[in-house]
């Protein structure tokens, strides 16, 4: 679902290109989502193997990724542990707009409106443990590093690129990225270049979002960030309070400054919200603030081909011609590297 508070954020877009030799921590199920969403069939359906069982996930991991991989980027694939209870209502208002998007990708289906039933059918799939299991071997065999994170792979993945000072960005499409502290945000990374709408192709280009920038822009801090995302509505209060937009939100914060002024401010509005989307806003501050994250040491491992021919073509009947073309891009690849550490010898 992620932050709603684009309108406000400065961003700039920058090339692929730049972000060459540079570590990023990627929110894996941000991207695995956006693999199952985008990567189908004319009439909407997801990719299938022989046995019907689901492959969108894995032709975006390979292919997208193997153009990341071209372009020197060090990915790092960080995968959401046990989710916060607080998560629990989002998870139950995703549950009823799939139920709701199944009916009318039904309706859809008997009127044969391929259009409506891409729409529709991309808010269906959900991620289960064998399609995340296979997702981490899959990139573990591409040369991919993968963290498993005890709880939020978002936070996970901003406490990273926080500690540690090789990791570059953190990599989601979610604002929330930002009120978890990530210094820098790549969105768009994991995107097909081209995107269609009503007027034809346009092309997407990566966005990046300085969390310092931001800050100096907006004229508030970090905490009075979380305060305004909690205003409009995150994972853990998806509702947020009813008629406050992002730039009234960010009035707010501004003219009561202090947490705790600030939703003494709304508290009548709070109260007045139904009981399945009243929320404690202490507490979701507090997960922002001093999430589950643990230390990793990265060790990004060899290629293997063999596994990679394995998973895709052996298990789900990817062409082995085209599997082969693109394993000759991992091998350029990976021959590049050792052009570049024999050079740092003359």
């Amino acid at each position: 679902m992620g932050l709603s508070i684009r309108e406000i954020i400065p961003r700039n877009e920058i090339e692929i290109s730049s972000l060459r030799g540079k570590i990023v921590c990627v929110d894996a199920f941000n991207s695995l989502y956006q693999f199952l969403s985008s990567v189908r069939q004319p009439d909407g359906t997801p990719l299938m193997d022989d046995e019907k069982r689901v492959t969108s996930h894995l032709s975006g991991i390979f292919y997208r990724n193997l153009a990341l991989l071209e372009q020197g980027i060090k990915l790092v694939y960080v995968f959401d542990g046990e989710a916060p209870e607080l998560k629990a209502k989002t998870h139950k208002k995703r549950k009823g707009a799939r139920d709701i998007a199944s009916e009318r990708y039904e309706i859809a289906k008997q009127e044969e409106n391929f259009e409506k039933m891409k729409s529709y059918s991309s808010q269906l799939l959900r991620l289960d443990d064998d399609m995340i299991k296979e997702s981490k071997e899959l990139l573990k065999a591409m040369g991919i590093e993968v963290v498993q994170a005890p709880s939020e792979g978002e936070a996970e993945a901003a406490y990273l690129c926080k500690k540690k000072k090789e990791v570059y960005a953190s990599v989601s499409q979610d604002y929330d990225s930002l009120l978890f502290g990530a210094p820098i945000l790549i969105r768009n990374l994991t995107l097909a270049r081209r995107r269609k709408t009503y007027s034809g192709y346009v092309e997407v280009k990566p966005e990046e979002i300085i969390l310092d920038n931001v800050l100096k822009e907006l004229g508030i801090n970090l905490e009075q960030l979380i305060c305004l995302g909690i205003l409009v509505g995150t994972d853990y209060n998806p509702k947020g309070i009813p008629r406050i937009g992002q730039k009234k939100a960010l009035g707010i914060v501004k003219e009561f400054k202090t947490s705790e002024k600030i939703f003494e401010s709304v508290k009548e509005k709070i109260n007045e919200l139904d009981e399945e989307n009243k929320f404690d806003w202490k507490i979701i501050f507090d997960l922002f603030e001093n999430h589950d994250v643990e230390d990793f040491e990265f060790e990004f491992g060899k290629i293997d081909y063999n596994k990679i021919k394995k998973i895709l073509v052996e298990e789900h009947n990817f062409s082995e011609e085209r599997v082969e073309k693109q394993l000759d891009r991992l091998r350029k690849i990976e021959d590049g590297k050792k052009q570049d550490s024999l050079s740092k010898w003359f």
